[in-house]
């Protein structure tokens, strides 16, 4: 399966993925996932606070989202906008989808953490004289930011992946580098072996830095 020829082409392609995933790739997740994270934080707020005007928006906009697949909500954007006479650019349209796809996703994890927060250190802050967002900003984010480091960032591993859905709108990230690259030399099975290796490897220092930000928490709460 893997003669020299196909070697050859392995070695030659390599860089060609690579590069694309470090000036494409991980720029666009980390974008996307800062931004879906900007929208989780105001969602899971909106949502906790439920504010009466608000709060079914931010409700129907996370059962949209979480009820329709991620590749679908991409090509509304990007194919589907233009129709109403909105046309953007494919890295722009893909930032969009992947941004509001983090929020909707993030927004239930931390409105989870911040409702798992004891109810006892929210009266503390009131008797302590803090008004309502005072409390928020210094007792319950900082705790409820600790305990969804971990879903967090398996959403952000999970994105690093997701984003390969973008070559679908011609995003030029290394999945659809591979998939140019096997269009001419007909060896697709041997180059996509070769970009999930490297998705593989952006994944596994992800988790090892996952794994870091986790063991520092659990000495800082200890």
């Amino acid at each position: 399966m893997f003669n020299e020829r196909v070697i050859n082409i392995l070695q030659e392609s390599f860089v060609k993925i690579l590069i694309p995933g470090i000036t494409y790739t991980i720029p666009l997740t980390l974008v996307s996932f800062a931004i879906g994270l900007f929208i989780a934080v105001i969602a899971a707020l909106i949502q906790v606070s439920n504010i009466r005007i608000l709060t079914p928006i931010v409700r129907f906009y996370v059962w949209v989202i979480r009820g329709t697949p991620l590749l679908v909500q991409i090509f509304i954007i990007f194919y589907g906008l233009p129709n109403a006479g909105i046309v953007l650019d494919a890295l722009p349209a893909a930032i969009i989808a992947f941004s509001l796809n983090v929020g909707a996703y993030a927004s239930e994890t931390l409105r989870a953490a911040i409702l798992s927060v004891p109810t006892g250190q929210i009266e503390a802050g009131y008797s302590l004289g803090m008004n309502y967002f005072q409390t928020l900003h210094r007792i319950i984010l900082p705790q409820a930011f600790k305990v969804s480091v971990p879903p967090l960032f398996n959403s952000f591993i999970g994105l690093v992946k997701d984003t390969s859905l973008a070559a679908n709108i011609t995003v030029a990230e290394m999945f659809m580098v591979t998939q140019r690259i096997a269009a001419k030399t007909f060896e697709p099975l041997a180059l996509y072996c070769e970009v999930a290796v490297i998705y593989l490897i952006f994944c596994t220092v992800l988790s090892k830095v996952q794994h870091i930000a986790e063991k520092s928490l659990k000495l800082e709460q200890g």
